[in-house]
């Protein structure tokens, strides 16, 4: 056992429907999945190779209350697949990806879309647009063993009851197999990684005080108060 010169961090998880907690090693994000919402920020929709960024794993949030973030006046909510991997590997064949999933959620990738938005303008990195503390709300992880590997099905988001976004999982221009394949091509894949899989169109502001509300049909749902 290593002599650790400061206590190592709690290691974050996610409940899993029926019991137990999966445990989040690195969280991945795929960018314009779907050709709506590519639209909508300006994007072209031709399927052209995917693109990612990332969350830290503590950036994960589970419960009823997620803290409004700090340095935005202009915080979006973006509803999303979650793909948890229970292994991984490199150069994964898209015929074997869906069998390293261990599951799947419901999930918000909250943007702090003006710091974005300027990142864009100047040409540098994401990160604190998309990486901060708490940016990523995710509900219970549903596993694959139960519900089979959705590759169909609505997937929305309310605000206080109003709808948002709208969108079906077969929308997405890159399905999960896909995804995975190809970032397995750039990193090497393991147990605990997390895949946000994209959005679909409707993207928009948030308050605080707002209820947010997300389901995906087959996969599961998430409810939170911005605090």
């Amino acid at each position: 056992m290593p002599d650790f010169v400061i206590a190592p961090p709690a290691t974050p998880a996610v409940p899993v429907i029926g019991g137990g907690f999966f445990p989040i090693r690195r969280i991945f994000c795929v960018g314009r999945n779907y050709a709506a919402h590519t639209r909508e920020m300006g994007g072209d929709p031709n399927r052209e190779p995917p693109f990612f960024f990332t969350k830290p794993a503590d950036a994960i949030i589970v419960g009823d209350a997620v803290p409004f973030p700090t340095a935005t006046n202009n915080l979006h909510h973006e509803m999303e697949l979650v793909v948890a991997l229970g292994s991984g590997g490199r150069d994964i064949p898209s015929s074997a990806t869906l069998n390293t999933v261990y599951g799947y959620a419901a999930g918000v990738d909250l943007t702090r879309r003006d710091l974005q938005d300027e990142a864009k303008s100047l040409r540098r990195p994401w990160d604190m647009s998309k990486g901060f503390d708490h940016s990523a709300p995710v509900g219970p992880i549903a596993p694959a063993a139960r519900i089979g590997h959705p590759a169909s099905g609505r997937i929305s988001l309310t605000v206080n009851g109003e709808q948002r976004q709208n969108g079906d999982l077969s929308d997405m221009i890159w399905p999960v197999a896909d995804i995975i394949a190809y970032l397995s091509t750039l990193v090497e894949l393991r147990a605990g990684d997390l895949i946000f899989t994209g959005t679909p169109d409707g993207v928009g502001p948030l308050s605080h005080g707002d209820r947010i509300a997300g389901i995906i049909d087959g996969v599961g749902q998430l409810e939170f108060t911005l605090s």
